[in-house]
This record gives structure tokens, sequence and C-alpha cells, in this order.
């Protein structure tokens, strides 16, 4: 839960210092773990204690956000070795430095809500006091004791102020008794097994034209002067648009989709390893594929419904029909058998995806999770390893 933060410019001044000092925190402790290596939490937070009573800054800022900091530093190194064990190819994601920071996180304490319904008065000493919040949703629509984090976040137009709240949101729909299979591509932004294709928006595409007229215009301005840093928001505030119509878009579909299907599967894409492709790369991001997946999958644990993750390989290249590999370019985008099954490229392959998820969790135990007989968990997530080589498979190009 986001709301817009009305703040002053004294109270900015003391949001931005907040911000640094988390990030300081969070660097002098990663600092720390690399000097010592084999420490374990209990340290780390030990020597968070030693730099509050060594800066007094630190000491300012609220001691729960000072852990907030610790527990970055801490899910960091967790990650890393958790890819060295799985020994995952490329980089393994050795924590670094942060130079860049633009929120701090505030755990159960150094908040108050006000009765108002519309605000909050941060209660440590870094003198942001009481911040207004422009929004539609009513906190108190909750138990305060759900909130379990809030967090003050800078954006290129302004301050927001996240809620973390600690609720299970179930949505009771009725069935359907259809299931489909998608196919996400950059011609068309996915293709279902019954044949209906989304068209491609290209967000970043249709306003390229603008973002490099910004960034010419912040090209010329003379470093360090406050014309560059008005540029520099302006640039700033474009990309921030294209990454919310981006996700609106993937929402709306995402809900759509599953609220009209009892199951869903789609491809279990790896989208680190296809932007290696420089010549699609940008097109790549520009789709969005995994923010897609991820609303499919939190939309049907919230509606009740089986979204199903399976292994993307030779499903443009077998025939949905006889099962036979029939080989094809990515300009192929038509899809020719002996058997007399021609269909388009992605319809194609959708068909695929459907009936390799349905072989996956057996048709009829399917249906019946998704009518609610069963828990809808992610089925098929993990049950088959995706091919390292991505040359096994065109998603549909």
């Amino acid at each position: 839960m986001e709301f817009k933060a009305i703040l002053t410019e004294g109270q900015q001044e003391a949001v931005d210092e907040a911000i640094r000092t988390s990030k300081f925190v969070r660097n002098k402790v990663l600092r720390y773990w690399m000097d010592n290596k084999g420490i374990g939490k209990k340290e780390l937070y030990r020597y968070n204690t030693q730099l509050r009573d060594e800066f007094g800054f630190v000491k300012d800022l609220n001691s729960h956000a000072g852990q907030a900091s610790v527990e970055n530093v801490e899910r960091a190194i967790k990650r890393f070795f958790d890819n060295c064990k799985k020994k995952i190819p490329g980089k393994k994601g050795y924590p670094k430095f942060k130079k860049y920071c633009r929120s701090v996180e505030y755990k159960q304490s150094g908040w108050k809500l006000s009765p108002d319904k519309k605000s909050i008065r941060f209660t440590d000493k870094k003198s942001i006091g009481k911040v207004k919040l422009k929004g539609t949703w009513d906190l108190w629509w909750f138990d305060h004791k759900l909130i379990k984090r809030v967090r003050i976040v800078k954006k290129a137009d302004g301050y927001y102020v996240q809620f973390c709240i600690k609720v299970c949101r179930n949505e009771e729909t009725e069935s359907t008794g259809s299931v489909v299979g998608l196919d996400v591509g950059l011609k068309e932004f996915y293709t279902d097994s019954n044949g209906f294709s989304e068209p491609n928006p290209r967000f970043y595409r249709k306003s390229e034209k603008h973002l490099k007229f910004c960034q010419r215009r912040l090209s010329r301005k003379k470093k360090g002067s406050s014309n560059r840093n008005k540029a520099r928001n302006r640039l700033s505030r474009a990309h921030l648009r294209i990454s919310r119509q981006r996700k609106e878009h993937a929402k709306r579909l995402a809900r759509c989709v599953i609220r009209s299907n009892d199951l869903v599967a789609y491809e279990d894409l790896r989208v680190k390893n296809l932007v290696k492709n420089h010549c699609l790369a940008k097109s790549i991001n520009d789709a969005g594929w995994y923010q897609f997946r991820e609303w499919l999958e939190r939309f049907g644990q919230v509606f009740g419904k089986v979204t199903i993750a399976v292994n993307p390989a030779y499903t443009s290249q077998n025939c949905s029909q006889c099962g036979k590999v029939v080989k094809k370019s990515l300009s192929t985008r038509t899809h020719t058998c002996q058997c007399g099954c021609t269909l388009d490229r992605d319809h194609n392959a959708a068909k695929n995806i459907l009936n390799r998820a349905l072989s996956t969790v057996g048709h009829t135990e399917t249906l019946s999770n998704a009518w609610g007989d069963l828990s809808s968990t992610l089925l098929g997530h993990g049950l088959v390893e995706q091919d390292n080589s991505m040359n096994q498979e065109s998603p549909g190009l």
C-alpha cells in the first residue's frame, strides 16, 4: 500500500538525511563483514550497536531502522551463498556497496499513525515529524498490529510512504471450467491456446523519442548546476512514467486472464539469459515478461486459481497436433506440419505449453484443484529444470 507524501522543504531534507544514514549503516556493516570473514548475523547486529555509540547521526535514526539496514546486508549475503551452493552459471551476486539509495525502512517502532487517518508521525530524532498522506486507501481498515513495515521512498516525482501489511488476501470467484496456455512474444505480448493475441504496447519504444530529447537536454547542462538537476529529474520522471505504464499493463492483463480461467500455463523463461542477445535485449526488457508472470502467480493465489510454469524447450518447434519436430527460424511465423496442422507460430506454441502443463499434473487433478477441492499452489514450478541453453526455444520473438 503506497501513499504520496506531502512534505515541506525541511521535511524533505530530514528524509534525505535519514536515507543517507540508512545507506551509511548498510555500507559500514557490509565492510565489516568483508573484513571479518566467517562472522554471523549476531556480530553484524552488535556492530550496528557500536555504530550508534560512535556516530551521533546514526543514533538519531530509529534503532529498528538501523536494524532494517543490517537485514538488507544479511539477505544479500544469504543470497550470495545460496547461489554458490546451487552453482548457478555466471556471477553469483557478491554483495556490493550502495552508492545511491532511495529509501529508509522502519519496523513497528519509530512511527505512529495520526487519528485523522491521513497522516503519520515519525518519532525518531531525524525531525521528519508529521507527514500528510495523499491517497484514497483507508489505513484504519486494517488492524494497527498488521502493519509490519513502513518505508519512505524517494522517487523522481516526489516522496512516497509505503506500508507493508501482513494480511491473507483471498477472494472467491466462480469456476469457469476453462484452461489456457500463454506464449509471450515480441510481435504480440502474448498469444493464448485459443488463438487470441494481445498486442504488445511497446511503452519504451513509443516514448524513446521523448527520452532522447531529455537526454540531450541533460548532456548540455553544466555539471553541478541547478539546471542540470532539473534536467536529470525530467529524464527520471519520463522513465518512471514508462515503468508505471508497464506495471499497470501487466497487472490488468494478469488479473483478467486469471479471473477468466481455472488454470493458466506459461513458460518458465529465464529473461536474464534471453537479454544477452543484444539485438533483442531492448525489446525483451520493454515487454516485461517476468513482471507479467509475477502478477499471474500473485492473482492466482488471491483468486484460488492454478498457475503452472512449464519448460519452454521446443514449444515453438514441436507440432501441437502430432508432436513431431518442425524446425523453423524466427522469421517463420507460420507452423506447417506434414500432418496437416497449419497454425500461427505463437498459437502452436501456446497449445504445446497447455498440453505440457496438463501432462505434468494430470487433467482431472488440475481441474479439481482449480475448482477449490485442493489448495492453489504454483504447480509445475521447479518440476522440470529449464535447459541452460535457450537456443532450443524461440519464445514467439
